[in-house]
C-alpha cells in the first residue's frame, strides 16, 4: 500500500542554515576565549586568592 505524505507536516519549509564553517569544531579553548567568560573567571580568582592570602595571614 503506497502513501502519500500529507502537506500539512511542514516537509516542504527550508531548515537552518548549514554551519559557517562545517570542518572546524569548536570545543573547549574557544569558550575559554570569550572576554565576558574570562573577566568572570579572572574577577573569582582574585576573589578566591583574596580570601587565601587573608586566611593565611591573619
Amino acid at each position: 500500500m503506497e502513501t502519500t505524505p500529507d502537506p500539512d507536516l511542514g516537509f516542504d519549509e527550508p531548515g537552518p542554515p548549514p554551519p559557517a564553517h562545517p570542518g572546524k569544531p569548536r570545543g573547549c579553548l574557544y569558550a575559554l576565549s570569550q572576554p565576558p567568560l574570562m573577566l568572570f573567571l579572572a574577577v573569582i580568582a582574585t576573589l578566591l586568592g583574596l580570601t587565601g592570602a587573608h586566611d593565611l595571614l591573619l
